[in-house]
């Protein structure tokens, strides 16, 4: 459509609440929108086109038609819009990114519950703690928790497995409760979910007080060693309490939100208060935006943030207004299941904190365009020492992992201006090359990869400046030869290890090395690329490893089927572990019939 027919189009529309979705000329949807009057909000976009901002006269040039969807309040609007938002990804929508999770920490319901960290929250019965700013954080978190209430930190079962084996060196270092000895009854255990659950949702004052109580009545009543048990775990919270070391466990509080924006980037820091107390931060970056887009994207991160977190804080104070703010409240207000008050503080302690956020918010811009100034420094010297006309941008690098030959696999990892871009990483299996050649797999990676891309597979676009192999001129030489034989030109190196396994040296396919060790900057880049990319292929290694056991193990077991063993697998969580359960136990999950064969199978597998 022209201008003109889209500006048609939009004043035909009705005043009322509704959903609009950008099209572009393939027809994919490029920006979903919420408005309160769909006639007036649409005409805007196709009106007095030089008061737009430059991402909206971008995305008004990408216009060829646009559609919408009819509610009957703006409140559904609103929830519609971040349905559709999440669903299609539209390109000029500010979108959180898909690899930045915030994990939660999960405590189970049931007698012997444990704390786990998941991705989402559930509506299961189970409580949730966070979200939290990485997986890194939340383990953190439930390390903290075991250690100050002697919760057991290994992979038995309970009360599957009490008594059956004798306890552990975490229990005579007394550093466990014990479990599995059977003296540590279902309340007792329950106690110490219920104090590690205070300290995670950040009330560490309440928990000190409640200890120091029990304390006390243990001291009375003349049982020293349970009082001297409350005196360590009491000094070990007061301690947290000081130093605040849990982060990221509560939200139950307030929020505080500001932006920053650096040339046309935007850093968006999110400030977590518990109990008083800063308990965590989180920062988003955006690209392409300008003082004028700031209002609208804090709108849009705030829609996206605690919609994906499902669930919001009492209060979220913002550095500034944003559009359709009763709208937003009502949504927050929704996912917290009680009042959510959205403030635009002035004055006062609240003011204060959101000039802290917008500090973090303009510190951490700073130190990003420093660390990329680095990194571009960084690629600049590798390219120089690789012979390279411009640095390499995009790096590619492959890692082959095997047992003996066999569950060969491959990865490939991406990074992008010295970081690593997660979401682009690749998995393959070895199909083709014999066990243990480790010169045919790489040729057959290399040649799938190059193929895929090739062939105008979006996920295998675009390909890299640079391609990486994890080995010597051997590797290096069969990519080179894939890469030759489809006419594609990309310098191609391998990486030769140390005795210590550091890379030291870059190495051409006919050998000739390019050391690294001299220029720290370089030999830190391939270091981490190199760690990464064996990492990375040594864990899909052992996850392929551990499905072939459990294929293997539980194979050949009358009415044993794939839902069977799912369902096994879930409620016991190892082969062992199903091993080791009884027929009882057993059959508790499958029929009796195939408990008694799972029991028949293991035993004259053992008298093997």
């Amino acid at each position: 459509m022209t201008l003109q027919q889209l500006r048609q189009k939009a004043h035909e529309l009705p005043l009322a609440p509704g959903v609009y979705l950008m099209h572009d000329k393939d027809g994919q949807i490029i920006y979903v929108g919420k408005a309160k009057a769909l006639k007036n909000r649409v005409s805007q976009y196709f009106a007095n086109l030089a008061s737009h901002t430059a991402k909206t006269r971008r995305l008004v040039e990408n216009i060829d038609d646009f559609e919408t969807i009819y509610a009957k309040t703006e409140f559904d609007a609103l929830l519609l819009e971040n349905t559709l938002i999440k669903r299609y990804k539209p390109k000029y929508n500010i979108l959180l990114k898909d690899d930045k999770g915030y994990p939660y920490v999960r405590l189970a319901k049931g007698d012997y519950a444990s704390f786990s960290i998941v991705s989402a929250r559930q509506d299961d019965g189970a409580r949730y703690f966070g979200p939290y700013g990485g997986r890194g954080a939340a383990k953190a978190a439930i390390e903290i928790v075991q250690e100050t209430f002697g919760l057991p930190t290994c992979t038995r079962k309970f009360p599957r497995d009490i008594g059956k084996e004798r306890p552990c060196l975490m229990h005579h270092l007394k550093k466990c409760c014990g479990v599995c000895t059977g003296d540590i009854s279902p309340e007792q255990y329950g106690e110490l979910l219920r104090q590690g659950a205070l300290l995670l949702e950040g009330k560490s004052d309440d928990l000190a007080r409640v200890m120091e109580e029990k304390m006390n009545e243990r001291a009375e009543a003349l049982d020293f060693e349970a009082a001297a048990q409350y005196r360590d775990r009491l000094r070990a919270v007061q301690r947290l309490g000081r130093s605040r070391v849990v982060t990221g466990v509560t939200l139950s509080d307030i929020d505080v939100m500001a932006c920053g924006l650096r040339g046309t980037r935007a850093a968006f820091a999110l400030l977590s208060y518990g109990g008083g107390s800063l308990m965590d931060k989180k920062v988003e970056f955006f690209d392409g935006l300008e003082e004028q887009d700031l209002p609208d994207a804090l709108a849009s991160f705030v829609k996206q943030y605690y919609s994906r977190a499902g669930h919001a804080p009492r209060e979220l104070a913002l550095d500034r207004d944003i559009e359709d703010r009763e709208g937003v409240e009502a949504l927050l207000s929704s996912l917290r299941g009680r009042k959510c008050a959205v403030l635009v503080p002035q004055r006062g302690e609240k003011a204060q904190m959101v000039r802290l956020a917008a500090d973090n918010a303009r510190l951490e811009l700073e130190a990003l365009e420093t660390r990329e100034q680095r990194s571009r420094k960084t690629l600049v010297l590798l390219g120089d020492m690789l012979g390279m006309e411009a640095p390499p941008r995009r790096i590619e690098a492959f890692d082959i992992s095997n047992t003996a030959g066999s569950d060969a696999v491959a990865s490939m990892t991406v990074f992008e201006d010295g970081s690593p871009k997660k979401g682009a990483y690749k998995k393959f299996k070895i199909k083709e090359a014999a066990g243990g050649d480790d010169y045919g797999a790489m040729a057959e990676v290399v040649g799938r990869r190059l193929d895929r891309a090739l062939g105008g597979d979006a996920g295998f676009l675009p390909l890299p400046d640079l391609f990486l192999m994890d080995g010597g001129a051997g590797q290096t030489g069969v990519a080179q030869q894939q890469l030759l034989q489809r006419g594609v030109n990309i310098p191609v190196f391998g990486m030769v290890k140390d005795s210590h396994h550091r890379t030291r040296a870059l190495v051409t396919a006919d050998g000739q090395e390019i050391g690294i060790v001299s220029t720290p900057a370089v030999f830190a880049l391939i270091g981490r690329i190199q760690e990464e990319t064996h990492r990375f292929a040594v864990a899909y290694h052992h996850d392929v490893r551990a499905k072939g056991a459990r294929r293997s193990a539980l194979d050949g077991i009358e009415g044993l089927g794939a839902a069977r063993r799912k369902q096994l697998l879930r409620h016991f969580g190892t082969v062992s572990a199903i091993r080791r359960a009884s027929a009882d136990e057993l059959a508790a999950v499958v029929p009796r019939s195939v408990a008694d064969n799972i029991v028949r199978h293991f035993t004259e597998k053992g008298a093997e």
